[in-house]
């Protein structure tokens, strides 16, 4: 019997949630999004939308009762709330992960604790705090947001002595956290599934380049050995394991200078780094989702063929209506996410570019160099 899926959220995440449902009609019926601006890019793929906070209880309440199973794609959703509302709808992954995960002090904690390996981390709670541990750590070090953190919005580099006023000021009273700075030579992430059945699937580790803390591209596969990849996918298993519940996870990791592998940070939910699996895997990450929490089988993860993802992102000198975008070329995926105003650095689509057979890398990289002039936004 097909169900009526709820998603906490309706961003571009959400979006490409629901296109890939509505390929699942045996299994899902209906799409119902909460989000707080009118016309979210989910409720222009088709789903039926609540406008509210992301947090507003009324509205988290009604959604339970409308749904079967919620889900969501941003880490916003409260998750007491959720934990209400477990009797009239299924929540995946579940709200208590969803709660240490929320937390980046508590998320690190915990892992921690289950003996994975982190950067060096203590809670800040004043300027003292933050002295002490500048002391301790040394130069540069990460003050971070505990909550509510984005695409390095949250994050505050500290380079010497005289940025600790500014850096303290400029979180403006929110929980912080401090992080020792890893020197690392590769970000890298898996995308890792659980079902409600317990079976654990992951795609191939990739690599991510960032530009202004905004992810720019993933290179599919990571390039590096096969030992650190293994690495990688063991740490990425072993989290999953003490992880509770069914989904997508996005695992972000470090690779130091020593080949040491080191997670950063943790996604309960389909990730941009993901986004070249709408092609470069028999199935996405976002039908993978769908199939986890809806306890199906896990589908096939292997890499088919060499795939670079490009982020469109706004410019940073420009806020407004921007002239389309339109990108015809061979081995080319272009998605746009129908947000109609661009803002600086504000995610605006993506383009998959895939690998002819025996293309490497390199060679993918220098077509990208050539491609993102193609896409870049104008007003219009």
């Amino acid at each position: 019997m097909s169900k009526i899926l709820g998603i906490i959220g309706g961003g571009q995440l959400g979006m490409m949630i629901v296109e890939a449902a509505k390929k699942m009609p045996e299994h899902i019926s209906k799409i119902i999004v909460l989000d707080p601006i009118q016309n979210c890019p989910a409720s222009l793929a088709g789903a039926e939308q609540i406008i509210a906070d992301f947090k507003d209880k009324k509205a988290i309440i009604e959604l339970a009762k409308r749904s079967d199973i919620i889900t969501y794609e941003i880490e916003s959703g409260d998750s007491q709330i959720l934990k209400l509302v477990e009797k009239d709808a299924e929540v995946n992954p579940s709200p208590e992960t969803l709660e240490i995960i929320q937390d980046k002090f508590l998320q690190k904690t915990f892992l921690l604790k289950n003996n994975i390996h982190v950067p060096e981390f203590i809670k800040i709670d004043s300027i003292t705090d933050l002295e002490l541990g500048l002391k301790k750590f040394g130069y540069p070090a990460l003050l971070k947001a505990r909550r509510d953190a984005y695409d390095g919005r949250g994050n505050y580099k500290i380079d010497s002595v005289k940025q600790i006023q500014k850096a303290f000021d400029y979180f403006n009273g929110k929980k912080l956290m401090l992080e020792k700075f890893i020197q690392f030579k590769m970000e890298v992430s898996i995308i890792a599934a659980r079902n409600t059945k317990g079976e654990i699937k992951i795609f191939p580790l990739v690599e991510n380049i960032h530009e202004d803390n905004i992810l720019r591209q993933t290179i599919a596969p990571a390039r590096i050995s096969k030992i650190i990849a293994k690495k990688a996918e063991e740490i990425a298993k072993t989290t999953m394991d003490v992880l509770k519940g069914a989904g997508i996870f996005g695992i972000e990791m470090f690779v130091t200078e020593n080949d040491e592998i080191v997670i950063n940070e943790i996604a309960p939910r389909v990730h941009n780094s993901g986004h070249h699996t709408l092609q470069s895997s028999p199935v996405s990450q976002f039908e993978q989702h769908l199939r986890a929490i809806l306890g199906l089988e896990l589908g096939n993860t292997d890499l088919l063929h060499p795939t670079i993802m490009y982020n469109i992102l706004g410019s940073k000198n420009f806020e407004g209506e921007y002239k389309e975008i339109k990108l015809i070329e061979e081995n080319v995926f272009l998605k746009m996410y129908g947000k109609k105003i661009s803002k600086p650095l504000r995610k605006l689509g993506h383009f998959n570019l895939i690998g002819k057979k025996d293309e490497t890398i390199e060679e993918l990289l220098k077509k990208v160099s050539i491609l993102k002039d193609k896409v870049s936004v104008n007003p219009l």
